[in-house]
């Protein structure tokens, strides 16, 4: 018996799921309406009713374990301006990236500089900044010259950057890391923070 390649069923194009339910998808008996005044609790054909009556949409903008949280609202405008909020909240959500930048205890005073101009565009834009010098050979006897070149790669930046960890020895790696200065205490040309002052005297 010869059995005929059946054709695939064409099923239409896939309806896209709604994070909220709206109107008729609403089919408990009971809904906790939230209006301007507060919420009550009516029947879901009552909220429809309403809803319909304003010429906008039911919209369920919470579940619950007993009822559904309802609104009577414009759809397309609360998942608009839902959007526009989730966006502004994921810009305000700036990830801090941590940079390395990396010198030698005998680095010329020109590419010292270079290092210090990017670390300075790299705390600039937010992020922190790690400056770590590595130590060859007879190179280890000299750490006191790395700490001085430390202290001066900051001094460099400190109108714009903190320290967020002293130079210290990680085995042969002499490691700082930076910070950007916040608004309050970024230095004013000539002058010094309250964190500066608040320092000087505690030292």
């Amino acid at each position: 018996m010869r059995i005929k390649n059946r054709k695939p069923q064409f099923r239409g194009p896939r309806r896209a799921i709604r994070e909220h339910r709206i109107n008729e998808e609403i089919n408990e008996p009971q809904v906790r309406l939230v209006t301007d005044n507060g919420a009550e609790v009516v029947s879901s054909s009552e909220a429809l009713n309403r809803a319909k009556q304003e010429g906008v949409d039911l919209v369920e903008i919470a579940k619950s374990p007993d009822m559904p949280i309802v609104k009577i609202i414009d759809y397309g405008k609360f998942k608009f301006e839902k959007t526009k909020k989730e966006k502004e909240n994921k810009k305000r959500q700036k990830v801090i990236q941590v940079k390395e930048i990396k010198v030698g205890p005998k680095i010329d005073v020109g590419d010292f500089d270079r290092k210090c101009q990017l670390a300075a565009e790299f705390l600039n834009e937010g992020d922190n900044v790690k400056v770590s010098m590595r130590f060859r050979g007879r190179e280890m006897a000299h750490t006191d010259i790395g700490l001085e070149k430390m202290n001066q790669f900051y001094e460099n930046l400190q109108d714009i950057a903190m320290q967020d960890k002293n130079p210290s020895m990680e085995g042969r790696i002499m490691v700082m890391v930076l910070r950007p200065r916040s608004k309050s205490e970024v230095k004013p040309k000539g002058g010094e923070t309250k964190e500066d002052a608040q320092s000087e005297k505690t030292e």
